[in-house]
């Protein structure tokens, strides 16, 4: 294993060779920072190595593999400005189709019921199955993008979304919809391979900006479902909310066909050893793919789609800020479903309830410029500091005073959700703002301060957090109407949102843990101590190339 050879090599007994291979090692890295992520399946990959310096590493058949330092121009951290902006930009799209695809079909659940005679209830699985099944599928198109590269991925996944929205539309029973809606949720790559784009074209000190976008398109496309889900309602049959998905979504993968090119480094790499070979440049060079033989397999797969869940069950610090975002999340579903219930009061048509939803996609709006002056300043701290200047708990200051918007708005959305006896409609609204103000900034530093704390691990440190968004917003789907309609009583509606705002002063606590103990925590933290650790102790080496032993748990 390549983690085993440069173990060895640290322990070579002559202390003048090994000063020179930390040397050689420090040098690498101070040009390919430890948080880039490299490709999860070529961990194994320079055990083919027989020897490697800065230029590359060699092998015993005369071949070299090309690195990022020798075609660091090639990559995506090279793209002129203009182009990783107009990528990021379709991918904003892109993203916002996938969560555009997960919360109009709300829209449909009447009409659905009444159509197939189903009660609502079932027909409310539908847009469950779609989110669980959304979650999992995040976790297992991760991997392969790392490997084949985002492009082909990305279109293969908007490609089967599409797909599966026609037998949705052209349904003969319920259950047709049941299993298009199964498909199309395990067949959405989301956030796993956006968020990744962003690493692929920024070094960790400078995405901010662009994580910052991304987010927001993923929170903006789950509530804009809403607002056109509410014209299709009113307007179109049901069958219109699986042609307007499939419109939206064909559109998208034009979009990103034409305007989006690859940008996963180690494909990039590899066509760059390809040319070069063509041209006579270096007839010898080799990208790592084309050198890693056997090319795939299944125990590399397998260790890669269970890290995010083995990390979400057993570090702390990613289940409770994971729990934090997933409610958060399941909030804005739970709203969907309430919103409905609350506004009839005012006598509401469903178009008008879904224009209520554009007080939450402000509230996005207002958050996501909140950030930006703090993005910048930290990363001006960084530049003029270093990194050691802000340690990663610095990223939650600003949720520390965002976070408890939520509570507050549930507080305030419930007690004036009475009626118009007792309110103007637009007082709850003026709440549930609040409420998208703390539900983008609460996954907007999770990510941030996830991926500072676990470098190298935080594709997979984030992926439970995703993952648990996507599940426990798929859940809210089954409860929050029979949570609203049964507790009983005259302000049942208010009582519903009251237990909603008492979780979310629990799941919030965290939070403030987090920041006051988060050194402590993560030296308990086998995968973050690790990390910090072995930086100083093998000079600056990344965990990819530490051998199976010094690893926190198996690679």
């Amino acid at each position: 294993m390549a983690s085993h050879n440069f173990s060895n090599k640290d322990s070579n007994p002559n202390p003048e060779k090994d000063s020179d291979k930390k040397d050689e090692l420090a040098l690498e890295d101070k040009s390919i920072n430890p948080s880039r992520q490299p490709a999860p399946f070529h961990a194994e990959h320079a055990s083919q190595s027989d020897s490697s310096d800065e230029h590359g590493k060699f092998y015993g058949d005369g071949k070299r593999e090309l690195t990022e330092d020798d075609c660091y121009d090639k990559l995506g951290f090279s793209f002129p400005w203009y182009k990783k902006w107009a990528i990021l930009t379709v991918i904003f799209t892109v993203q916002m189709s996938m969560n555009f695809n997960s919360s109009v079909y709300p829209n449909a659940v009447t009409p659905l019921s009444e159509h197939f005679h189903v009660s609502e209830q079932a027909a409310r699985v539908g847009q469950m199955i779609f989110l669980v099944a959304y979650a999992f599928g995040c976790e297992l198109w991760a991997p392969w993008s790392e490997e084949l590269g985002r492009w082909p991925i990305m279109q293969l996944s908007l490609f089967l979304v599409n797909i599966w929205q026609i037998p949705c539309a052209l349904a003969p029973n319920f259950g047709t919809i049941i299993v298009g809606r199964f498909l199309g949720g395990l067949s959405s790559a989301g956030g796993s391979v956006t968020l990744g784009m962003t690493a692929d074209m920024w070094e960790p000190d400078d995405q901010g900006f662009a994580v910052a976008y991304v987010v927001l398109s993923s929170v903006g496309g789950t509530t804009i479902g809403p607002i056109f889900g509410g014209i299709i309602q009113q307007w179109l049959k049901w069958e219109w909310n699986f042609w307007i998905q499939l419109i939206f979504g064909v559109a998208t993968q034009i979009a990103h066909f034409f305007f989006v090119s690859e940008t996963r480094a180690t494909i990039l790499i590899d066509r760059e050893a390809k040319r070069r070979r063509k041209t006579g440049e270096d007839p010898n060079v080799y990208g790592p793919n084309e050198l890693k033989k056997p090319r795939f397999e299944v125990k590399d797969v397998l260790r890669v789609w269970c890290r995010p869940f083995e990390m979400f069950l057993r570090e702390p610090i990613v289940l409770f800020l994971s729990l934090l975002s997933g409610f958060s999340d399941a909030l804005i579903f739970t709203c969907i479903e309430s919103f409905n219930l609350v506004f009839k009061q005012w006598g509401f048509s469903p178009l008008q309830i879904g224009l209520c939803f554009i007080s939450i996609v402000i509230g996005y709006i207002v958050a996501y410029a909140i950030f930006l002056p703090d993005i910048w300043r930290q990363r001006q701290i960084r530049k003029s500091h270093g990194n050691t200047a802000r340690l990663p708990e610095r990223r939650l200051l600003l949720l520390l005073f965002i976070a408890p918007l939520e509570t507050i708005g549930l507080f305030g959305f419930a007690w004036t959700s009475l009626g118009p006896d007792y309110t103007h409609w637009i007082v709850p609204l003026i709440f549930v703002f609040l409420i998208a103000i703390a539900n983008y900034g609460i996954y907007m530093a999770t990510i941030d301060y996830m991926v500072a704390a676990y470098g190298p691990y935080s594709a997979s440190a984030t992926g439970g957090n995703g993952f648990a968004r996507d599940l426990l917003a798929g859940l809210s789907a089954m409860y929050a109407t029979p949570m609203y309609s049964n507790i009983g009583g005259k302000f049942h509606l208010q009582y519903a949102s009251t237990i909603l705002a008492c979780l979310a002063v629990l799941v919030t606590i965290p939070i403030y843990i987090f920041y006051w103990k988060g050194p402590e925590i993560r030296a308990k933290s086998k995968f973050a101590q690790t990390l910090e650790a072995d930086r100083a102790q093998h000079a600056g080496r990344r965990a990819s190339r530490l051998s199976a032993d010094e690893k926190p748990y198996p690679a």
